[in-house]
């Protein structure tokens, strides 16, 4: 009942909210003009760019979209890391050869890392997003919920235009203002984007060599460390104590290799002076992977392990490497929102404090289940499995 309650008030809030956005649209957006007018950008820019903007609907209502279900790793990494991908990504690979290699001598980013990040963010430029990008941006800075955030990148887009890199009709991207090959926002196109033809512009629309060069600068720039991989699949060793794992805790690879791990073929570690974590995203029965500092800068892209799981194993892949030795449990349980706050109800019922019972399976909640596994004697690796679901009735009795 109470999470019946809980969708119906999403709803509602999600419903209202446009209505009143858009009927104080175009006095915010005279209040931003304003706003840019005093910062600097020329009244031509403003009028240009936005008197023409409209309010768009779909991008509050995007925003307000919470996902019914969480994705299972299997699922996530294989939408991502296809057959079609990976082939397509060893095209582009050889195709921009002479490219990618003065982008790693002057970046240090390998190539098949580039081409990884850029077949996630817009399938190799097939797909930009559809939305005009002033329009998003002007929409959810009129939007309270995160107006001065939308603010700053509204304005940070009307200095490029005004830069004259991109004409405002060109400037087609995500429903959150993403745009161009790389999906850059706003604020990090001004700080690296860079013209990686030579032609004396920056266009990360209509050039791959521009997007491509702008992803190896922003990677540099947000800490990536050349000649580092991102991290590598592992085996464990029989009766591996699975409270060692989350990207919180580091160890060498010299301890890794002490504690049994190796590599997924069975060689030893190397580099036994580097640090590393452990993620088992889809519990025991799945793959595990030791995490290096790249790791840590690939989620300064996108704040998800499985998207920077999906861009590391994407690059091996494009690469020449084989698929996982352990792919993850296809049959891994899909969990609602609803059924992940009943979790945490009934592991907060027999006294696994789990945190706030929000439907966000985080941290706590992982640590929660872990502490119930090992109670009940099974392998404590914190992953929500159909044993662990059935036990604490999660399934059948989730909207409660």
């Amino acid at each position: 009942m109470a999470a019946n309650i809980r969708k119906l008030l999403l709803i509602a809030a999600s419903l209202l909210a446009p209505a009143l956005l858009a009927d104080d649209f175009a006095g915010c957006v005279a209040g931003l003009s304003e706003r840019a007018l005093r910062e600097g950008i020329s009244p031509a820019t403003v009028k240009t760019a936005l008197e023409p903007v409209r309010f768009e609907q779909r991008v509050i209502e995007a925003d307000r979209r919470q996902p019914e279900f969480t994705d299972t790793f299997a699922s996530y990494l294989g939408r991502r890391v296809t057959a079609g991908r990976i082939e397509q990504g060893q095209q582009l690979l050889r195709q921009h050869a002479e490219l990618l290699a003065r982008i790693t001598r002057e970046y240090g980013v390998p190539p098949a890392y580039l081409i990884a990040f850029w077949g996630l963010e817009t399938n190799f430029g097939s797909y930009f997003g559809n939305i005009p990008v002033l329009n998003s941006l002007a929409t959810l800075a009129c939007d309270p919920r995160r107006a001065d955030y939308f603010s700053g990148e509204l304005l940070n887009a009307l200095r490029i235009v005004e830069r004259g890199d991109v004409e405002p009709g060109r400037m087609i991207g995500s429903w959150a203002g993403a745009m161009g090959h790389t999906q850059f926002m706003p604020s990090v196109y001004l700080r690296y984007a860079t013209d990686g033809d030579g032609d004396g512009k920056i266009d990360l629309w209509g050039s791959p060599a521009d997007a491509l060069t702008s992803a190896a600068n922003f990677l540099r720039g947000i800490g990536w460390r050349a000649g580092e991989r991102w991290g590598r699949e592992v085996l464990l060793p029989k009766g591996f104590d699975y409270r060692l794992a989350g990207r919180n805790q580091t160890r060498t690879l010299a301890a890794w290799t002490a504690l049994g791990v190796r590599r997924a073929d069975g060689t030893p570690l190397g580099s036994h002076d580097m640090e590393a974590s452990l993620l088992v995203p889809a519990g025991h029965q799945g793959p595990a992977f030791l995490i290096y500092a790249n790791f840590d800068t690939i989620m300064r892209w996108n704040r998800s392990e499985f998207y920077a799981i999906a861009v590391g194993h994407l690059a091996d892949r494009i690469a020449g490497a084989p698929p996982l030795r352990r792919p993850p449990p296809q049959d891994a349980p899909r969990l609602s929102r609803d059924q992940v706050a009943a979790l945490q109800t009934r592991l907060a019922e027999r006294g696994f404090d789990s945190g706030t019972a929000d439907g966000v399976f985080g941290p706590a909640t992982r640590a929660a289940i872990r502490a119930f596994q090992q109670a009940q004697g099974w392998i404590a690796d914190g992953y929500p499995d159909s044993k662990l679901l059935a036990a604490l009735k999660v399934l059948e009795g989730s909207d409660s």
